[in-house]
C-alpha cells in the first residue's frame, strides 16, 4: 500500500504526548503514513514569533492531509483562533463529529450513536466584529445559501452512504428568521433530493433539552457553525467527554483531523494524558485514505482496552499513564 504524507501538528500542552502515542500505535499497526511534523499555537509563538508559521501552512498545502493536537486559544485577547484560521484558509467547510458510546467508558447513557455535521466557515465565526463607541461591540452573523447547501449535502450524502436513517436540522429561525431561515430553506431543498432519509427540524434550545433526556432519538444533527460547536460538545458529554470523541474538518480537497479537547496544561508533561480522542481522529484519517482495515484494527484495539477497564488514564477513572495505555493498545492490535 502506498504511503501518504501527513502533516502532524502536535499542538500545545498535552498535544506532544498524545501525538507521540498516535505515532507509536500507527507504526505498530503498519499504518501507511509518513509524518511531516510542524508546529503551531503557543508552542510556535514562543519559538518562532508566530502562532501559525508559513512552513506549517505550506506543509498542509502540500499534503492536503493533517492530524492536529489541541492548540491554546486565548479568551478575549491574543491571536485569532488557529483552528478557525485553518478552517477558513483551506475551506474546510464540514466539521464532522461522530459521537458514540464506547464500552468501558462511564457515562449516563448507553445507546448514543449520532453524528454532528457543523457548517465550519461562516455564521458568527466569520469573525466580522467591531466596537460601537466605547461601551458596545457588534458581531455580524453571516449565513449564505452556498455554504448551507454544501453542508446539508454532506450530511445527507453521509446518511445514505453510512446507513443512517434521519437528519435533524438545528436552528433558531423563530427569532433569526432571515439567517437561520435561509439555512432551513437550504436543508429542506437538499432533503427533497433524499426521500429515503427522514428529515425534521428542531429549535436549538429545545434540542439541547431533548438530547439530555433521550439522545437515542437522534441520528445526524445538521447545524450552522455556532450551534454546531455547542451541541457537538454537549453530545460528547453524553458519552464520557471530549477525551473519547474524534473530530474532522473536511474540505473539497483537504482534511484536518483533530482532537477536540483542550490542551490540559495542568497535566502536560506528566505522562497522564488520554490519547484516545486523537487516535480515533487518526482512525478517521486512515478511513479517508482507504486504509480502513488498519483503522478497524486500531479501533478494535481501543475497544478491547477500554472494555477491559484495567488500563485507563485518570480522566477515564484509572491510574494508567499515557505510555501504559499506548503499550496496551499495541498489545491488542
Amino acid at each position: 500500500m502506498d504511503k501518504h504524507k501527513v502533516t502532524l501538528i502536535p499542538g500545545d500542552g498535552i498535544g506532544p504526548e498524545i501525538s507521540k502515542a498516535v505515532q507509536t500505535v500507527f507504526a505498530a499497526a503498519g499504518a501507511p503514513v509518513t509524518w511531516d511534523v510542524r508546529t503551531a499555537g503557543h508552542t510556535a509563538l514562543a519559538s518562532l514569533g508566530t502562532a501559525l508559521p508559513e512552513e506549517t501552512l505550506a506543509s498542509i498545502k502540500a499534503t492536503r492531509l493533517a492530524l492536529k493536537g489541541p492548540l491554546t486559544t486565548d479568551i478575549g485577547k491574543g491571536h485569532r483562533s488557529i483552528n478557525v484560521t485553518l478552517r477558513q484558509t483551506f475551506d474546510l467547510y464540514c466539521n464532522l463529529r461522530p459521537v458514540k458510546k464506547l464500552a468501558g467508558v462511564k457515562s449516563r447513557y448507553d445507546n448514543v450513536d449520532l453524528v454532528v455535521f457543523r457548517e465550519n466557515t461562516e455564521d458568527l465565526y466569520a469573525g466580522i466584529e467591531h466596537k460601537v463607541g466605547k461601551d458596545a461591540a457588534e458581531s455580524i452573523k453571516i449565513i449564505t445559501a452556498a455554504a448551507s447547501l454544501r453542508i446539508a449535502e454532506a450530511a445527507f450524502h453521509y446518511a445514505v452512504t453510512h446507513g443512517r436513517r434521519k437528519v435533524t436540522a438545528v436552528h433558531k429561525a423563530n427569532i433569526m428568521k432571515l439567517s437561520d431561515g435561509l439555512f432551513l430553506e437550504c436543508a429542506r431543498q437538499t432533503a427533497a433530493n433524499y426521500p429515503s432519509i427522514e428529515y425534521n427540524e428542531v429549535i436549538v434550545d429545545n434540542l439541547c433539552m431533548q438530547l439530555v433526556i433521550a439522545p437515542e432519538k437522534f441520528d445526524i444533527l445538521l447545524a450552522p457553525n455556532l450551534y454546531g460547536d455547542i451541541i457537538s460538545d454537549l453530545c460528547a458529554g453524553l458519552v464520557g467527554g471530549l477525551g473519547v470523541v474524534p473530530g474532522a474538518n473536511i474540505g473539497a480537497d483537504c482534511s484536518i483531523f483533530e482532537a477536540v479537547h483542550g490542551t490540559a496544561p495542568d497535566i502536560a508533561g506528566k505522562n497522564m494524558a488520554n490519547p484516545i480522542a486523537l487516535l480515533l481522529s487518526g482512525v478517521m484519517l486512515l478511513n479517508s485514505i482507504d486504509a480502513r482495515d488498519i483503522g478497524t484494527r486500531v479501533e478494535q484495539a481501543i475497544s478491547k482496552v477500554l472494555s477491559a477497564g484495567t488500563t485507563l488514564t485518570p480522566d477515564l477513572g484509572g491510574s494508567a499513564t499515557t505510555e501504559d495505555i499506548t503499550a496496551a493498545l499495541i498489545r491488542n492490535l
